[in-house]
């Protein structure tokens, strides 16, 4: 019986378990899919050595850029990026890093553009963000990061963000953790005042399907999207890669 898996931190919420082993179900496979739910990237080494019949892996935060030194060898899209969350695992134990959030993202994303959609902030810089910047160049979109972070090129800090950059920026992609399921009253600290029905705002959150950061968008008229279909669209294209 072969084994899959997700890879993370504080991941009983995940949406991976459950897709993955009801998409095993309905198509009769002999698979298996679990959490590795770990403290420290380094116990990936102790889960490929002791998991038998283990072919792939999903990986989550915090680890999409921590995984890649534990890995042989990378996809050329991986590399670019600079972050992964698909794992192939070959039959003489290689492991191939993969990025899936962007394909998932960009296929998710273009349907929703409109012409007026020229610039993005991007709350947010860890490895899910990276997919994201990856997908707006290809796309000719211009972006910002919006973080605490004052080192960062290309960045607005949270405290010194103003209407005037939101309304400057007709997309904003949350790709922090904040307002997800159990701490769904959490949110970016922006000034939604100057959200409009102009803005698109897309949430890489799931669960709940409509976060705080979502619902304060919708008060104000714009049009809002969670991150199911991109996970699901990332989980198929992960599928292709395994199977």
């Amino acid at each position: 019986m072969l084994k899959f898996g997700l890879i993370g931190k504080d991941i009983d919420y995940s949406f991976s378990k459950g897709y993955f082993t009801k998409k095993f179900e309905n198509e009769a496979l002999p698979y298996t899919y679990q959490n590795f739910d770990i403290d420290s990237i380094s116990e990936i080494e102790e889960i490929i050595k002791s998991t038998e019949h283990l072919r792939g892996l999903n990986v989550t935060i915090p680890y999409k850029e921590a995984v890649i030194p534990y890995l042989d060898e990378l996809h050329k899209r991986a590399e670019k990026i600079g972050a992964v969350n698909t794992i192939k695992i070959t039959k003489n134990g290689s492991l191939i890093g993969y990025n899936t959030d962007y394909y998932g993202f960009k296929k998710s994303l273009e349907p929703l553009l409109q012409s007026h959609h020229k610039k993005a902030l991007i709350l947010g810089t860890g490895g899910a963000s990276k997919a994201v910047t990856n997908t707006l160049k290809k796309l000719g979109i211009i972006y910002h990061f919006v973080s605490r972070q004052s080192t960062i090129k290309n960045c607005f800090n949270y405290s010194s963000l103003t209407e005037d950059v939101i309304d400057n920026h007709e997309i904003i992609i949350n790709c922090t953790p904040l307002g997800t399921y159990p701490n769904i009253n959490e949110f970016p600290d922006i000034p939604y005042k100057a959200i409009s029905s102009k803005h698109l705002l897309y949430d890489l959150i799931y669960n709940p399907s409509e976060t705080t950061f979502l619902k304060k968008g919708k008060q104000r008229g714009a049009f809002i999207y969670n991150g199911k279909k991109m996970l699901k669209l990332q989980a198929e294209k992960a599928w292709k890669i395994w199977h």
